[in-house]
């Protein structure tokens, strides 16, 4: 048990180390990626690298298909980016002062990483709502993804906020770590757009982006899950009976996810060669997502696997979720089939996280509400005890 727990730590570690790495490494690239936009031949290290790591060609392209959607927001895309770079940072300070219990120093720095969080965003927003989907960089696909990381990450360092300032900690540490995980899709798409090509040598950036929105959601929402249950270090949680995932709510949940993903397979394979591609890139982070919270929850008791439980319900939900919402997106925003199908299946992972996390809060809400009741239940016998005492008294 010890060699497992020492495993873990140095995982942990190493883990924590690779992010607080890429985001290090990201910041400046976010901060100067659209310069060039508004100066042409201003500083931009992140197509200095990656037209060396891929090619020029590939770089030029991924400006020209950027131009026309940019140009319209420039100024509110620029605060964005620039803004995004200092989240970049601000994120490994904030894990390194929790993790350190600087109170201080933590409070003051997530302050600031909320007020950026909204004011990056807005000008993220402002671009979605100049731009019509069809003529966003990357398509309406990507307009999608984008919206939806947008609204998950407004959402999640609210109730972050909000749990902190409730004294919530547990919750806090959740929220924050799902917002940063939205906020990782960002370097983690640029890191695609480096290695992805060698993988597919001759794909243009748009497929290259389609292919990325296959696994990101999952990619990023499994990383918060996965640091949560590292800093939660908790057997049980005080109040907390029974479960919110028994037997027949888990085989449901696969049965649904198993339908699901029979449609979505079957979809993706009449789209030929694009959609087995798009298949694959799905499928096998998906698996991989699935076995190790199935291994951590089978492994685990109490608290963690009430946890790992919820969160693997909710997994098993998001292929049903994504074969549900395609034919939505297809009607309500007249896309074709396979761009509906790229929307869908990109945000089903994220969207289902989010409700996990929102239901594990709940979770630990119902069990502190009901260790209330049991402590207010134990001192009501006490008070009518006291009055008969001194009423007695007053007779006598």
């Amino acid at each position: 048990m010890r060699r497992t727990a020492g495993a873990r730590g140095r995982w942990g570690r190493a883990a924590a180390l690779a992010v607080t790495v890429i985001c290090l490494a990201y910041a400046p690239i976010a901060m100067t990626e659209l310069w060039p936009y508004a100066r042409p031949g201003a500083p931009a290290p992140g197509e200095w690298l990656l037209g060396r790591s891929v090619s020029p060609e590939f770089v030029a392209e991924a400006v020209r298909d950027r131009t026309g959607p940019y140009g319209r927001s420039l100024v509110p895309l620029i605060a964005h980016s620039v803004l995004g770079g200092l989240l970049m940072l601000l994120g490994p300070v904030q894990l390194l002062s929790a993790v350190r219990r600087r109170v201080r120093l933590h409070r003051t720095t997530g302050t600031v990483f909320a007020v950026t969080v909204y004011v990056s965003m807005a000008g993220a927003a402002l671009y979605l709502v100049r731009t019509p989907p069809a003529e966003a960089f990357s398509g309406a696909a990507f307009w999608i993804v984008l919206a939806t990381v947008l609204a998950g990450t407004v959402g999640s360092v609210t109730f972050g906020v909000l749990a902190a300032v409730r004294g919530f900690p547990d919750l806090h540490q959740r929220w924050l770590l799902l917002c940063y995980g939205f906020l990782m899709t960002a370097p983690l798409l640029r890191l695609e757009w480096g290695l992805l090509p060698s993988l597919y040598p001759g794909l243009d950036l748009f497929d290259i982006n389609r292919v990325a929105l296959m696994h990101l959601g999952a990619l990023v929402s499994s990383g918060a899950l996965l640091a949560s249950r590292a800093l939660d270090r908790r057997a049980t949680v005080p109040g907390l009976t029974g479960t919110w995932s028994p037997l027949p709510v888990r085989i449901a949940a696969h049965l649904a996810g198993a339908a699901g993903l029979v449609w979505i397979t079957a979809a993706f394979l009449d789209e030929g060669t694009a959609g087995r591609r798009l298949l694959l890139a799905y499928l096998v982070p998906y698996a991989v997502t699935y076995a190790v919270i199935a291994v951590r929850a089978a492994r685990s008791a109490a608290w963690p696997r009430e946890e790992w439980s919820l969160h693997l319900t909710a997994l098993c939900l998001a292929p049903a979720f994504s074969a549900v919402t395609v034919p939505v997106l297809e009607r309500t925003l007249d896309l074709d089939r396979l761009t509906a199908l790229v929307a869908g299946v990109g945000i089903g992972c994220g969207m289902l996280a989010y409700a996990a996390v929102a239901a594990v809060s709940l979770r630990i809400l119902y069990a502190r509400e009901v260790l209330r009741r049991q402590r207010e239940s134990t001192d009501l016998p006490a008070a009518p005890a006291k009055a008969g005492a001194a009423l007695e008294g007053g007779r006598g």
